[in-house]
């Protein structure tokens, strides 16, 4: 959430802000509202601080025995004054954490302006794309060839952007999973968080899921009489890991605070049937290794560079080739200020595929959940900047390793970082070779 005053001393910075994000909504009617909200908060103050004098008054006409009624029914009427001005301040107040929590973060002033994916930067490269002396094929048909994945009876259990892994598939994305936690425990120093799978509203607009994201999600229960409670699953670990510090107060000497954590994730947003989401490209239920950090402001920005190292080493660890790209103003996630993406090669479609968002926050969820830090005891509270990443969305990294060291025969070979996750096994073939 961006800081109202901020907002209210800088409009013209927030109007370029949705400008450039291509935010269809103007601040006219949020400052027009804030500055009725001002008021009359204000003149309701005026209000009862006349009814405490005039209440003392009454108190020492009654004490001497005389005549108070005229200012007893003058007071009735101030109450009646402040109670309309009290029911004007919470509607405008409403409508003012209404729009506040519809408004996306300001981007940071390394973020590149653009109207499109297109004018998103490459950063850099790295690895060799792989050259085969024969035709490669699509994940997809490599799946169903080594019968490591059943997309038919995957739709049949639950529709399509289903998958339903089998054998050596299944065993591959455990595979990943235990190595990109051990590589990111072991290595990278985070502590490991086993979250729950499911969110409360209140939980889904920390990280701002919601309210704007509610059509893409999946809600699995719902409290008409207590909507706070009703239960969505989660589209990304980084929504139950980012809330666990959620209306609180931590130390600044425990600060950056760094968590990773495996969940299955869900959305609706799969959009249609073609070659965008074929195969295992958009799906509704996927698994992800996810990493989130709490730091001080001004550390921030250095922390999330590091975050995007490592994010890079798990893809250099399998050997992958990928770029890194700045994504641009109008193609910025809502709550992010600057977000790298990283996309890995795929051979068989010859083209990149996103495989992690690496996102500063900076304060905007931090704000929205209320999480806060004092850096010594006794010092103002401040809010936390929050960061997270994918490391990394699993389907795009098994898409990945299927299509660029896939063999000839039809075999693929299995990254050899992997190996000892699979019992030894280096090669996936077909069963019928």
């Amino acid at each position: 959430m961006v800081d109202l005053k901020f907002i209210r001393e800088n409009p013209d910075i927030v109007e370029a802000s949705l400008k450039h994000r291509q935010a269809d909504m103007s601040l006219s009617r949020l400052l027009d509202a804030d500055r009725q909200w001002r008021t009359a908060q204000t003149e309701a103050d005026k209000l009862r601080n006349y009814q405490n004098n005039v209440s003392k008054e009454i108190a020492e006409l009654k004490r001497s025995n005389q005549d108070a009624s005229d200012k007893i029914a003058e007071m009735k009427n101030i109450s009646q004054q402040i109670k309309e001005f009290n029911n004007q301040t919470q509607s405008l107040k409403a409508e003012i954490d209404k729009t506040l929590m519809e408004i996306p973060n300001i981007p940071h002033e390394t973020t590149p302006i653009g109207s499109s994916e297109s004018d998103n930067p490459e950063v850099k490269r790295w690895g060799k794309q792989p050259n085969f002396d024969f035709k490669p094929k699509p994940h997809w048909e490599l799946a169903e060839a080594l019968d490591i994945v059943d997309f038919k009876r995957g739709s049949k259990i639950a529709g399509n952007n289903f998958l339903l892994y089998k054998g050596i598939g299944a065993k591959l994305e455990r595979a990943l999973i235990n190595f990109m936690l051990d590589l990111h425990t072991n290595q990278h120093g985070y502590t490991e968080i086993s979250p729950p799978f499911v969110a409360n509203r209140p939980t889904m607009t920390g990280t701002g899921q919601l309210p704007k994201f509610e059509s893409d999600m999946y809600r699995c229960d719902s409290d008409q009489e207590n909507p706070e409670n009703d239960l969505f699953l989660i589209p990304t670990a980084e929504v139950p890991v980012t809330n666990i510090f959620a209306n609180e107060m931590l130390s600044g000497t425990d600060l950056p605070i760094n968590y990773t954590a495996y969940t299955p994730c869900f959305r609706r947003e799969a959009g249609s049937y073609g070659r965008e989401t074929r195969g295992m490209i958009r799906l509704h239920q996927f698994d992800k290794v996810e990493m989130v950090k709490f730091t001080t402001p001004e550390t921030s920005y250095d922390e999330h560079e590091s975050l995007l190292k490592n994010v890079e080493s798990v893809v250099q660890a399998l050997s992958l080739p990928y770029r890194v790209i700045t994504l641009c103003t109008a193609d910025l996630g809502f709550s992010a200020s600057k977000c790298y993406d990283v996309e890995v090669w795929t051979a068989g479609e010859e083209r990149f595929l996103e495989i992690s968002s690496c996102s500063n926050f900076e304060d905007f969820q931090a704000r929205r959940a209320n999480i806060r830090f004092r850096r010594e005891n006794g010092t103002k509270p401040e809010f936390v900047h929050t960061l997270n990443a994918s490391g990394l969305a699993l389907p795009r990294v098994v898409i990945a390793i299927l299509e660029n060291y896939q063999q000839e025969d039809g075999s693929v070979e299995i990254p050899q970082v992997l190996q000892p996750y699979m019992g030894g096994l280096n090669r996936i073939e077909s069963l019928a070779t």
